[in-house]
């Protein structure tokens, strides 16, 4: 744990079929840190390339690096605490969607309380945040977002987050139109009936990621208040 070049905080199912058919889509199981035979055909697989070196995964706080002076223990010690004064979370469930020209599960009906979890976590955590590099900054695209997501991304390291934050889980890098027509009836036959309903955000998932780009699980720290 102590190699791992940053840190996120994610949502992440708990064991089980739709954890294990979220590996299975990706091909690369985050919990266990380690390639999952694929379920799709190479053509299609190459479409989830982007969003697999992350695992299937909900953000929280965004990848980030960790303050100088500050190492793991302290921002264990800091999740494990925050986790203990916030309360999970129920909602309407998830659906496939082809969100902002990729696929995801994103919720069903209000998201007011997810929105308050996330922003919280994000404040919380800001003082185990390194700031960003001039290099990180830019890789960014300030000049593409708007006035007040880029005073986000000045404050928090991340643009999307408060109340331009959108939950959303991952399934496909950007997608061509004829792209999308085919990978998502692929999606809805691999994930039918496993697709949580309702859906619970249960845990903070403490996530690194490895010399290679690739993101472990590495504890959860279940929301118990």
């Amino acid at each position: 744990m102590d190699q791992m070049k940053r840190y996120a905080i994610y949502y992440a199912p708990r064991e089980g079929a739709f954890a294990d058919a979220a590996a299975a889509w990706l091909g690369w199981d985050m919990p266990r840190g380690q390639r999952a035979a694929q379920a799709l055909p190479a053509a299609l697989a190459k479409l989830t390339e982007d969003p697999r070196k992350y695992g299937f995964h909900g953000t929280l706080k965004a990848p980030f690096r960790l303050t100088e002076g500050l190492g793991l223990q302290d921002l264990t010690q800091g999740l494990r605490a925050l986790a203990g004064q916030l309360a999970p979370l129920r909602l309407a469930g998830l659906e496939l969607s082809h969100h902002h020209g990729f696929l995801a599960l994103t919720p069903l009906g209000a998201q007011d309380q997810l929105q308050a979890l996330a922003s919280e976590v994000v404040r919380a955590l800001e003082p185990y945040r390194a700031a960003l590099t001039a290099a990180e900054y830019a890789r960014r695209r300030p000049e593409s977002l708007s006035h007040r997501q880029r005073e986000l991304l000045d404050t928090y390291g991340y643009p999307f987050v408060m109340e331009e934050f959108q939950f959303h889980l991952t399934l496909s890098g950007a997608l061509t139109p004829p792209q999308a027509e085919v990978l998502i009836p692929a999606a809805r036959t691999h994930f039918t009936g496993l697709i949580p309903q309702p859906f619970e955000v249960q845990d903070l998932c403490l996530c690194g990621e490895d010399a290679m780009g690739r993101f472990h699980l590495l504890h959860r720290y279940p929301l118990s208040a």
